[in-house]
């Protein structure tokens, strides 16, 4: 489950980073790359040697949006791009612009599993983000970054950076990063952001086996998608809900929120198809956990059943026995001071006297070894005996086996 962390990290900086854009932000994935990627490769160096800086910064943001729209379909376009960024912003420098750039740079390393260095551009963009903190100027506003400029880029970075400890099985540095991206985001009014955040920071804790610490995400990431009105968020947190029960084994809990998360994924096609494919895969184990329970369950309620049925007849024989005992008289040349034998102690005393042991009459009989043991005893009691040796040799005597 962690790899799901690629995906939630760019979604938290893209997100972040929507009012650090000059103008309105827009789905760079939807424009024609083609036509933009032509109009940046007529930018020859003379012609951006004599370039003004109006003209650069256009130029720079072009290079921007292809960094961007590229991104999640062609890594190595992005980081060309976000380097022909650099190459305009840098000598300038326009930290807005080096920090975005390096931090993409980060993301590709970081998606190829390179996490040292994706840490180097990840602490490049960071000091960047500093200077923008320290007063550095923006190349359309001589006063500086606008703090909530600053603020975006700090909370994209440390959601990347508490990406990269997750990654790196470094909890607790990935737990201080995310908590200093969401102070930003709660400062902010950041709600989607925060919701997907704690939703990120729940799979975590799942992954970590920390169930409590899961549900309290969970419940957060709830909060916030509820605050932000974003429906697809609140249905992503009802997938958390349901793989958190799944985990705890409370299947009955889980597989409703699974359901509702499925309706909306069906009805929705387009909006989280690999959440969806998640989503079922979580559905058939759930389902695949019942279906052993049940099993499970009937087993037992069948070994149940057995016991008491057995249980009956045992005092069913029992019944029956005590109701058609009859005192056998003792032969003619046994003593008078020896009571009949009942059938059951006739019984045992034949077994005894072939040699069975206490456990094995009980098996033959179906009785307790206790209960032969006490028919034991009162048979040894009635021939005034002192041991099971001499029991026999008196019944032998008397002609009884």
């Amino acid at each position: 489950m962690r790899k799901c962390l690629l995906h939630i990290g760019l979604t938290i900086t893209v997100s972040a980073l929507m009012s650090a854009v000059a103008g309105a932000y827009n789905d760079h994935r939807g424009h024609n790359l083609d036509s933009l990627e032509r109009v940046v490769a007529k930018w020859t160096p003379d012609a951006i040697d004599r370039a003004s800086t109006g003209e650069l910064i256009d130029l720079n943001n072009a290079c921007r949006d292809l960094m961007l729209g590229y991104n999640p379909i062609n890594g190595e376009k992005s980081v060309f791009y976000a380097r022909k960024a650099l190459s305009i912003s840098r000598p300038r420098g326009w930290m807005a612009s080096n920090a975005d750039a390096y931090r993409y740079i980060g993301l590709q390393f970081y998606g190829h599993e390179e996490y040292d260095s994706a840490m180097v551009y990840y602490k490049a963009a960071l000091t960047c983000v500093d200077s923008m903190a320290n007063g550095a100027v923006s190349p359309t506003d001589t006063v500086g970054y606008p703090q909530h400029v600053i603020d975006d880029h700090y909370s994209a970075l440390y959601g990347s950076i508490g990406n990269l400890y997750n990654m790196m099985d470094s909890i607790p540095q990935a737990m201080h990063y995310y908590e200093k991206a969401s102070e930003l985001f709660d400062k902010n009014g950041s709600n989607e952001s925060n919701s997907i955040l704690w939703y990120n920071i729940g799979e975590t804790w799942i992954d970590e086996g920390d169930m409590r610490k899961a549900k309290a995400a969970y419940d957060k990431a709830m909060e916030y998608a509820e605050a932000s009105g974003d429906s697809l968020m609140i249905v992503d947190v009802w997938k958390g809900y349901g793989r958190l029960y799944m985990e705890e084994g409370k299947t009955c809990k889980s597989l409703p929120y699974l359901r509702k998360a499925d309706a909306y994924y069906a009805a929705h096609p387009n909006h989280a198809p690999n959440f969806r494919t998640e989503n079922l895969d979580y559905m058939q184990t759930v389902l695949s956990r019942q279906k052993l329970q049940l099993g499970r369950l009937a087993g037992a309620l069948a070994g149940l059943i057995l016991l008491a049925v057995g249980i009956f007849v045992g005092r069913r024989r029992k019944k029956a026995a005590a109701g058609t005992s009859q005192d056998v008289p003792a032969p003619s040349g046994a003593p008078q001071n020896i009571p009949g034998l009942s059938a059951r102690e006739m019984e045992i005393l034949d077994l005894i006297a072939k040699g069975y042991t206490a456990p094995q009459i009980a098996e033959a009989l179906s009785l307790s070894t206790e209960t032969i043991r006490w028919y034991r005893k009162k048979l040894i009691e009635k021939f005034d005996v002192s041991n099971t040796a001499s029991l026999v040799y008196a019944a032998k005597e008397y002609g009884l086996i």
